[in-house]
């Protein structure tokens, strides 16, 4: 089959979405739910890359509660220049800040407790003791992972100690669970479950892919807590999946450290270069439109999609048509040659949520996966892993 023409893909890409008053997205610049912009007490600092896991706490809450706020987007220092603008307002550059009725916060959880000031509490306080007991559960299983997954070991032992500790912590965290009727921390959902939701998300994603060690599938009650997550629209539209954070986790935490479990070099070339689907970072059914959604989003950023491909303009352009043919018809389409790392380049730097959810995602890298192996199996150069310049908002935004 030939490729579809860019015409032709436009004529096939018909989703639109209300980014300011529907279901919770990362694309948003301004959110209503149904109130009037006057009402907007509320302006959200956050990365352009929804990478940030104390950004995503707040992002979540503002949605839950369907607070109106404004977005205003920053660069992390892992893969850009902070803007001149945003220093001026925190000159440490740090993120998330919170602008509420003209007074700036920063530090998430200060954040948090601003906003219940200011609107009223999710589910429980944020000083309320049962609240306080689990916020610092949460934080000696973040220690934990970290000591297993961001420190070099010198040998089994050490990686073993580390291993136990942060399964004996996992286990506390089960225990808790267990004492609910409902999937929650709590009687039901509540800020306890923003608060775990961004660490514990990058801790699923980070030791399955480092350490061979699938979170998600061997805690039963944590397993029936992402479920529960996962009926939620305000955390469908900010989850991420696995080949994201794997790789967006290295310069944010200052290294992550693989084990030489054959599980983890499994795991790895399934996160690398699929099949992506049925990996347990998702599990909810997939939605008709994720295809429509991938389509909508590649065309829409397509010129600038171009211009930053290591590959020429002229192999690179019918590449690409070819694999939205394949997305679309589920037709194979033979790509120029040369096109194969031009195809995993991007394949490799489609960003979940930023640039679409999770099942678009995979729908995407399944097609230009496919595309690529017509041509060869060459792959695209490393992604990196000291910082993550090749991601620069710079090259996408005006």
């Amino acid at each position: 089959m030939e490729a579809l023409s860019w015409e032709e893909l436009e004529a096939r890409s018909n989703l639109e979405r209300d980014r300011v008053n529907g279901a919770t997205n990362p694309q948003a610049r301004l959110r209503l739910f149904g109130h009037d912009e006057s009402e907007v007490r509320v302006t959200l600092y956050r990365d352009h890359h929804a990478w940030c896991p104390y950004c995503q706490k707040v992002w979540l809450w503002l949605e839950e509660k369907q607070i109106p706020y404004r977005i205003e987007k920053v660069t992390m220092f892992c893969y850009g220049q902070k803007e001149r603008w945003y220093k001026r307002i925190v000159p440490s550059g740090m993120l998330p800040a919170l602008e509420l009725d003209n007074r700036l916060l920063t530090e998430s959880d200060d954040i948090l407790v601003a906003l219940e000031q200011a609107f009223g509490s999710l589910g429980w306080s944020m000083t309320d003791p049962k609240v306080m007991s689990l916020r610092k559960l949460e934080r000696l299983l973040f220690r934990a992972w970290c000591t297993w997954l961001c420190y070099p070991t010198r040998n089994r032992r050490e990686e073993e100690k580390n291993r136990d500790q942060f399964l004996k912590t996992m286990q506390q965290v089960e225990k808790a669970l267990s004492e609910t009727p409902s999937p929650y921390f709590l009687e039901d959902f509540s800020v306890v479950d923003v608060i775990f939701t961004p660490y514990v998300e990058r801790m699923n994603a980070s030791l399955f892919y480092y350490k061979g060690y699938s979170m998600r599938e061997e805690n039963p009650y944590f397993a029936k807590w992402f479920d529960g997550m996962e009926t939620r629209s305000t955390y469908r539209g900010t989850q991420s999946d696995f080949h994201t954070h794997a790789h967006d986790l290295p310069p944010q935490m200052g290294g992550c450290y693989a084990n030489d479990d054959p599980q983890t070099k499994l795991n790895q070339a399934r996160v690398d270069s699929g099949p992506w689907m049925g990996l347990p970072d998702v599990n909810y059914p997939e939605p008709e439109t994720s295809r429509q959604e991938a389509l909508h989003r590649v065309l829409k950023h397509r010129q600038n999609l171009i211009k930053v491909n290591p590959v020429s303009e002229e192999i690179f352009d019918p590449a690409l048509r070819c694999a939205l043919t394949h997305l679309i018809t589920g037709e194979v389409c033979p790509p120029p040659a040369g096109a194969a790392t031009g195809l995993r380049y991007l394949r490799d730097r489609v960003s979940v949520p930023r640039d679409m959810s999770i099942y678009a995602a995979k729908r995407l890298r399944e097609s230009l996966e496919k595309t690529a192996s017509l041509d060869s199996q060459k792959q695209a150069e490393p992604i990196p892993v000291q910082h993550r310049r090749d991601q620069n908002p710079a090259n996408f935004v005006n």
